[in-house]
């Protein structure tokens, strides 16, 4: 059933997420399925193989929640085999969560207080719309706690709009009114106005719910959490009471008053606030999808932007009180010197600055500049240019979360003699280097190409981000005998634990001389090396699929290819393969699927 359901929702064929799902289940990872199960899923990229366990969990979280309602009505002896089949049909959080309101455990109410002094006949009474003469039946009810046939209609009438305000036709009349007229309005709270400066934009703002932007929501958020702002969606409270009326009241209703008034109750006191905030929810939602969706994109693009490569560079982390820390690194970015200038003011010394940057770069043979593009970055940029040094290059770096990376355990580890601020220079110029292997070492939340994300929910933003260096880092492929325990955390089927274990492997045993070494390595049993082999290149191997994204598994159908091809091993490690789609193409892919024994 989930299946079908994720099927529909996504528009995949059943029996791609069939596949898909059989092999979350059995805990493979994304970037695996995604690059070596194409057989099983139909080709699904890592971006629907994510959508498909997204839906997966949300539904199996429904299921969840699905067994709590049943368990909780069967408690309390009302579970019918027509309810019991509704909740089992019932694959919508929203209208489960309706299904469920009138079993719900609740807090003590007015309708529960008017239940308790007897008067549920006297509601039902209200409720069939027949007796004309309601005020005597009313009579009937009078008691020590129940003074007078008025106290005993309006305990009725609180009934009577609980019932309304739990019927599930009232609750969809409402919410698509809601969503096709609701206006989103903000408003100042009083005596804010200096402390929420930043929110003027915003102290008497309307917009229409249906079509309210992420960031503006966001911004309206915010200035509510901090108490400047109060927002609410406004609606024709009129119109809203009209359409329940339609829905309850019959026409020659002989409690027609009762039942108006209970109406008008149930809308404005119980309702109107459970749906206005059901639809602010929504909205909040919608809104961090699409944040999360910015986020997530752009980290993306930042993790992918293209390498300096392997060169000698010298990083810069400018300031101008505290001075520039500079540090010069080889191609590898490993740290040859640090030390610190002062060229801007206060103490202005940018001669003597010049001298030592020409120095550092002479002596250590510099290829380029990586300079921090905060504080004082601009002016730094502008003394490097001025040096006239031939052949090197200068470049603007981003610096987002290089204080929080060199404030971190792993920085501490690999430079416990240093204080922070060579740590963040360093970091400056690995990202120059490397940006993929030096940004994986920061949360993703830190790297600074979101807005709003500590607004958004924490969990969905880590995994959203998570999955996003995950991705790259799968896409782009390892070096396991270079890569730190930050960069090989981030490959599939590996965790903190073997990706540690991995380095102390290498350091103990020399570099590592094929992939099936790589099963060596303490706590990394045959499931994990099955997900991570195909993400982990062995450059030192003497077998040249050892260095290729084509995984073991499939090492034999890869050379039954290249032979039927006309091609070698050779050729894939001198390059000389670019024409082997043309190739398998004159062969026919098909004719070559049947003769290897794989899909091609």
């Amino acid at each position: 059933m989930i299946e079908q359901i994720i099927s529909r929702r996504l528009q995949i064929p059943l029996h791609q997420v069939q596949g898909t799902v059989c092999l979350l289940r059995e805990g493979a990872t994304i970037p695996f399925i995604s690059r070596y199960r194409k057989e099983a899923t139909g080709s699904l990229d890592e971006v629907q193989v994510a959508s498909v366990k997204e839906w997966l969990d949300r539904l199996t979280e429904l299921e969840t929640r699905k067994q709590t309602v049943l368990t909780t009505i069967e408690g309390q002896g009302r579970l019918t085999p027509e309810l019991r089949r509704r909740i089992a049909e019932c694959w919508d959080a929203v209208e489960l969560e309706d299904i469920y309101l009138p079993y719900k455990p609740k807090r003590r109410t007015r309708a529960t207080v008017a239940r308790e002094r007897g008067l549920e006949p006297l509601a039902e009474i209200i409720l069939a719309q027949q007796s004309r003469n309601v005020v005597q039946q009313a009579r009937r009810f009078v008691s020590a706690e129940v003074p007078t046939p008025e106290e005993a209609l309006a305990g009725a009438c609180d009934i009577v709009a609980e019932r309304i305000s739990e019927d599930e036709r009232a609750r969809n009349t409402l919410r698509r009114t809601f969503a096709r007229e609701g206006i989103v309005h903000s408003k100042l709270v009083k005596g804010k106005e200096t402390e929420g400066a930043k929110y003027a934009d915003y102290f008497d703002a309307e917009t229409p719910l249906r079509s309210i932007s992420s960031h503006r929501f966001l911004a309206m958020r915010r200035g509510e959490e901090e108490g400047i702002l109060k927002i609410a969606v406004d609606v024709d409270a009129e119109h809203c009471i009209e359409s329940l009326r339609r829905l309850f009241v019959r026409p020659g209703s002989a409690t027609r008053e009762w039942m108006e008034a209970a109406v008008a109750d149930a809308f404005k006191r119980l309702i109107r606030p459970s749906i206005e905030t059901e639809q602010l929810a929504a909205a909040k939602e919608k809104a961090d999808d699409e944040a999360i969706r910015v986020f997530a994109e752009n980290l993306r693009q930042l993790l992918l932007s293209s390498p300096l490569g392997q060169k000698r560079v010298v990083a810069i982390d400018p300031g101008f009180r505290t001075g520039c820390k500079v540090v010069a690194l080889d191609a590898q970015g490993n740290l040859l010197h640090n030390t610190t200038v002062y060229p801007h003011p206060p103490q202005g010394r940018a001669a003597e600055a010049a001298e030592t940057l020409k120095s550092l770069a002479a002596r250590y043979k510099a290829e380029a500049f990586a300079i921090g593009d905060g504080t004082a970055g601009r002016e730094t940029e502008q003394l490097v240019r001025g040096l006239g040094l031939e052949g090197v290059e200068v470049f603007m770096v981003s610096e987002d979360g290089a204080s929080v990376y060199s404030a971190s355990a792993a920085a501490r580890e690999e430079f416990p003699d240093y204080d922070v601020t060579v740590r963040g220079a360093v970091s400056i110029g690995r990202r120059l280097i490397d940006p993929l292997s030096e940004l994986v070492k920061i949360d993703p939340k830190a790297i600074g190409v979101g807005q709003y994300q500590h607004d958004m929910p924490q969990k969905r933003l880590d995994d959203a981000l998570n999955g996003v260096v995950e991705d790259c880092v799968n896409a782009v492929g390892v070096d396991v005998n270079t890569a730190s325990p930050s960069l090989l955390q981030r490959v599939a089927g590996l965790n903190g634990t073997t990706a540690k274990n991995v380095v102390v492997y290498r350091e103990e045993n020399g570099v590592f001389t094929s992939r099936a070494q790589i099963k060596k390595v303490p706590k990394l049993g045959p499931k994990a090396f099955q997900q991570c082999a195909g993400f982990l290149r062995v450059p030192e191997s003497k077998s040249v699929l050892d260095n290729t994204a084509v995984h073991p598994e499939s090492y034999d159908a890869a050379k039954a290819l290249l032979e039927l091809t006309g091609h070698t091993l050779a050729d894939v490690k001198n390059g000389a393969i670019s024409d082997l789609p043309a190739r398998l193409g004159a062969y026919g892919e098909e004719k070559a699927a049947e003769e290897i024994g794989v899909g091609v």
